[in-house]
């Protein structure tokens, strides 16, 4: 599946465009209490199809993310993933035909289900928690793509004679080195410096666009309770910064979830909640906890569950631009419109997986 992005020069017009204010596109929630703008004209954003040439032979050699060197004879042709992130990274830059191993529980993958089905057939080897060597090495792969989780793994995959990459997309930065590292070793390094400079437009335009307004207090909570934070390692404080946001919990250290109480929750004070779409629990949950009650985006019914129904708009993976900009219109719904990020939620879908995708599937 070959893919081109959307040119600079339209990133570039959208800097200039006076978006127009919508009621809050979160869900199960009460609109924020900005007042909207009057509306204006908004330029239209809609990435076109690819056309990058083949892959050039000869030997590749990266540095990947654990600062190990792998060496490719040539740009990989058969690639097994461990790990979702990097499975969604490379679906979007086209090479979804070079997989022939994934990550366990590929099955519960909306994503899989609507655009790429053969992935459910193919045999689920590996996870931030176990990774099964025997299996990896019977489909004869060039190339095995782990979590760091999985460091031991890869060395002995190298050990056998098996390439094996180590990422950590845990940074914006890092998340454009995955990109560019994939770019290398799959030999589609145009499509991946096509979607890297996608992506850093969209920031750009966002941060651009929030730069002289206040910056919301939020706090974003994890899978398993609301009282687990995010950290300040964590990709995901850096997209609340990008959408014109001030993360609460940033002071904690680490780059995983982080078990709080309700005291620390409510003496950070958040001004908007948001929770993740894989939450055990509901926005009704954290209404109902009395001991939150005198938060003001409680009491103000600021709470919001990040899209969207196919995938996690919070990875470290390409749709992340989009959970940035829904943020962005949450926090700032006077600067980024609903229009704005509904389209080019659909646009990207369009584009990269031939999705023709709905509101409710987008989590409207």
């Amino acid at each position: 599946m070959k893919k081109r992005l959307l040119s600079l020069t339209l990133l570039s017009a959208l800097l200039v465009q006076l978006l127009s204010g919508c009621a809050a596109g979160g869900v199960e929630s009460a609109p924020p209490s900005a007042a909207p703008s009057a509306p204006a004209a908004t330029a239209s954003v809609t990435p076109e199809p690819a056309e990058t040439g083949p892959a050039q032979p000869g030997p590749v050699t990266v540095t990947d993310q654990a600062g190990r060197t792998v060496t490719l004879e040539k740009p990989a042709e058969k690639i097994v993933s461990c790990y979702y992130l990097v499975t969604a990274s490379l679906l979007t830059l086209g090479q979804k035909d070079k997989i022939v191993g994934i990550e366990m529980k590929a099955d519960s993958r909306e994503l899989y289900k609507l655009c790429a089905p053969e992935f459910l057939d193919l045999p689920g080897v590996g996870s931030g928690k176990e990774t099964n060597i025997e299996a990896i090495a019977a489909l004869e792969p060039d190339l095995v793509l782990l979590p760091k989780k999985q460091l031991e793994a890869a060395e002995t995959l190298a050990g056998l004679g098996i390439p094996a990459a180590v990422v950590e997309p845990e940074t914006y930065e890092a998340f454009n080195g995955l990109l560019n590292m994939l770019g290398a070793l799959c030999g589609c390094g145009d499509a991946a410096a096509e979607l890297t400079a996608y992506y850093d437009g969209v920031v750009d335009r966002v941060t651009a666009l929030t730069k002289d307004a206040d910056k919301p207090a939020v706090y974003l909570c994890g899978e398993a309770s609301w009282l687990r934070a995010c950290t300040g390692g964590m990709y995901q404080r850096e997209m609340i910064g990008m959408a014109g946001g001030t993360c609460v919990s940033a002071e904690l250290e680490g780059a995983k979830w982080a078990d709080i109480s309700a005291e620390q929750l409510a003496a950070w004070d958040p001004e908007v909640i948001f929770s993740v779409s894989y939450a055990e629990y509901t926005l009704d949950d954290i209404r109902n906890d009395a001991a939150l009650a005198g938060v003001k985006a409680v009491a103000e019914d600021r709470l919001y569950t990040v899209p969207s129904e196919i995938e996690a708009w919070d990875y470290p993976q390409p749709s992340s631009i989009l959970g940035l900009l829904w943020m962005a219109h949450i926090l700032h719904p006077d600067l980024v419109t609903r229009e704005d990020y509904v389209g080019e939620a659909k646009a990207f879908y369009k584009t990269y997986f031939d999705l023709d995708v709905t509101e409710a599937q987008l989590g409207l």
